[in-house]
């Protein structure tokens, strides 16, 4: 794995060119092995490199890479599993090839099929390409938005990078906070793509490529995510036929990421996802597979023995390690550093310490992630679902009064009425205030249509909320367009999909590649080859959610290669005790960062409010964990990225 980073502005090039071997080193994480700078000065460009060696580690692999003709340069992120494939063909259309790296192969593809090369490409990957006859840069992210790539344009001034902190080293590059960021990042626990936290500067979307070319900006997707509709009863497959498809795919999937020529392992959880890929690998390995899990002395985040007796099982080579609360904590001044824009989810903890782990023994892993999103694997997915059904029997007219009398009635009272699904909760859900965001729920059910339902399952603040805190609106993002293109699909159909355009890309990914980069650990994840998405987008609902669960035809592969006791338990996830963290170890942090007197002399949080959190935290009659991480997260981020320089959101 790598990082990139590259400019064009002929009217700053001798600006840009002085900061753009900061932005490479601001990146040395992501590619400790290998370092590249080249400038075309006459055309007002610049591009840079750091290379982690994975694929041919001669120097034959060193980047930026030339054409043979020198007319057109590259930097490359990524992993093309199929670039022996696409290489073939391309010998056979007359190329010559002086190295065995995939870049090469890109190079090349681009070259001969321009934009269209990537329709061929099986992979995770961000790429910049600089054609000298065209003046022309073409930027390209990988289908499911695996590998990360930013940019900022405005005026005469275009700069891309890998990561957001690369961009700020460009002393040009101004640290102008959008209005919308912070009750986006509020609401979600990240910023939705393709805004960031600063104005002018873009993610740029999976399954999108980007053409600059005279100033000018043209953005085209090269690939969608597939509608999920129920088939037709004629293409309906039997259970056993779905599971054979499906381990024929997978195990594809999982083949064509063990090319390496450096260690490589796999992340073992204990759940189904990393299991079955562990299980895949295992059986296409010829030696014992190296895995890695992470525990924790609190029974209910600890997931270590459920690895350890599916490691046992599959005979892999497995190492764990057991992570005091100092070695988390220690962490946490770290993440502002990791994640260069405000981000919440706590399992970034755990994500970095098992990719340190896994990074003393090797450096390629696979991973499970991508299961949850494409099998209904979350406890949002059935909530709502089961939701949907039950008010879907009453009438739109008895519904509304219906939602309006659930606000009246005592939080405490809806919870008993629905004690069964709260027991069927994770452990870490059932906190103190489930009752009263259960109350919510079923009022928005009432009232609402199914985005506002599932916002209500992944929000932290109501509108008003949000407003009493920080004096904004929640404005609107991609969630609420996507939810119109799934009006027509059947409710855990709507949520995946939106699921995969959103969370998956923009929270669930992010924290994997920051966290495994931050290492120099390359993750590779098979379950989010595209082929196994479109394979399971044509997969009727009830292959995925079934009895009230979901995973089915997960489980029922990997019943294949595991007995169901081994893994037939509550999803865990993967976290950590923030709840009792932050009324101890953490407590300091947090009432430092979190001050009255702090909070009012930054201006972005009322004070009130947030003291009102802390004291009802503080005193255990609320929990109020994932707001407080949040808040904590934006002041360690701003005091880390924007002290000292006079911004202000909405500047």
């Amino acid at each position: 794995m790598c990082g990139i980073a590259g400019f064009v502005s002929k009217g700053l090039f001798d600006v840009l060119k002085e900061d753009l071997p900061d932005a490479v080193r601001c990146l040395a994480h992501r590619g400790p092995d290998d370092e590249g700078v080249q400038y075309i000065e006459g055309q007002g460009v610049g591009l840079g490199h750091r290379r982690l060696s994975i694929l041919d580690l001669s120097s034959a692999g060193h980047q930026p890479m030339e054409s043979d003709d020198g007319g057109t340069l590259i930097v490359f992120n990524g992993e093309v599993f199929n670039f022996l494939e696409v290489g073939n063909d391309l010998e056979a259309l007359g190329h010559v090839f002086r190295s065995s790296s995939d870049t090469e192969v890109v190079l090349k593809a681009y070259q001969q099929w321009g934009s269209k090369c990537l329709d061929r490409f099986v992979g995770m990957f961000a790429i910049a390409i600089w054609e000298k006859n065209k003046e022309r840069l073409f930027l390209a992210r990988d289908r499911l938005g695996i590998k990360p790539l930013y940019y900022y344009h405005c005026s005469d001034m275009f700069v891309f990078a890998s990561e957001l902190k690369a961009l700020m080293a460009f002393k040009a590059f101004p640290r102008d906070i959008d209005a919308e960021a912070l009750p986006l990042f509020l609401h979600y626990q990240y910023i939705p793509a393709p805004g960031t936290v600063f104005r002018n500067t873009c993610k740029l979307l999976p399954g999108h490529y980007l053409l600059l070319e005279k100033k000018q900006l043209r953005i085209k997707r090269f690939w969608q995510c597939p509608r999920i509709m129920e088939p037709a009863d004629g293409r309906r497959l039997t259970d056993e036929a779905a599971v054979d498809l499906l381990e024929g795919i997978v195990t594809r999937a999982v083949g064509d990421r063990l090319i390496s020529d450096v260690p490589l392992g796999a992340l073992l959880s204990g759940g189904i996802d990393s299991s079955l890929v562990v299980a895949v690998m295992q059986k296409l390995s010829r030696r014992p597979v190296k895995t890695f899990t992470i525990g924790f002395s609190e029974d209910s985040f600890n997931e270590a023995p459920f690895a350890a007796r599916i490691a046992r099982r599959l005979m892999t080579d497995h190492t764990e390690l057991f992570v005091t609360p100092r070695e988390a904590l220690e962490v946490i001044p770290r993440l502002p550093e990791i994640y260069d824009e405000p981000f919440a989810d706590s399992s970034a903890i755990p994500t970095y310490l098992v990719s340190r782990l896994t990074r003393e023994h090797v450096t390629v892993a696979l991973s499970g992630d991508g299961g949850d999103e494409q099998f209904a694997g979350y406890v949002r997915h059935w909530m709502t679902r089961s939701l949907r059904s039950f008010l879907g029997q009453v009438h739109p007219s008895s519904r509304e009064r219906l939602g309006r009398l659930m606000r009246l009635l005592p939080p405490r009272l809806l919870g008993r009425c629905y004690s069964p699904m709260r027991k069927r909760l994770p452990q870490r859900m059932q906190v103190a205030n489930f009752n009263d965001k259960w109350q919510k729920l079923l009022a928005a059910l009432g009232e609402s249509s199914l985005a506002e339902v599932y916002r209500m399952t992944v929000c932290l603040w109501s509108s008003d909320e949000l407003f009493d805190l920080t004096g904004s609106t929640l404005p609107t993002s991609r969630y609420e367009s996507l939810f119109e293109e799934a009006a027509d699909m059947p409710v855990i159909s709507q949520l995946l999909y939106v699921d995969q355009q959103t969370y998956l890309p923009d929270c669930m990914l992010t924290k994997v590649d920051r966290a495994s980069m931050a290492n120099g650990l390359e993750i590779r994840v098979p379950l989010l080859d595209h082929r196994v998405i479109e394979f399971t987008a044509q997969l009727p609902e009830s292959l995925k959610y079934r009895n009230g669960k979901g995973k089915y035809l997960l489980k029922k592969l990997l019943s294949r290669f595991l007995p169901l006791e081994l893994f037939e338990r509550p999803k865990m996830g993967f976290g950590i005790p923030l709840e009792q963290w932050l009324r101890k170890e953490l407590k300091e942090l947090m009432l430092d960062y979190l001050s009255p007197g702090r909070l009012k002399n930054n201006g972005t949080f009322n004070p009130v409010f947030v003291d009102q959190c802390i004291t009802e935290h503080l005193k255990g009659t609320s929990n109020h964990h994932h707001r407080l991480w949040a808040i904590l997260m934006w002041e360690m981020w701003r005091e880390r990225w924007l002290e000292g320089m006079g911004n202000q959101v909405g500047k």
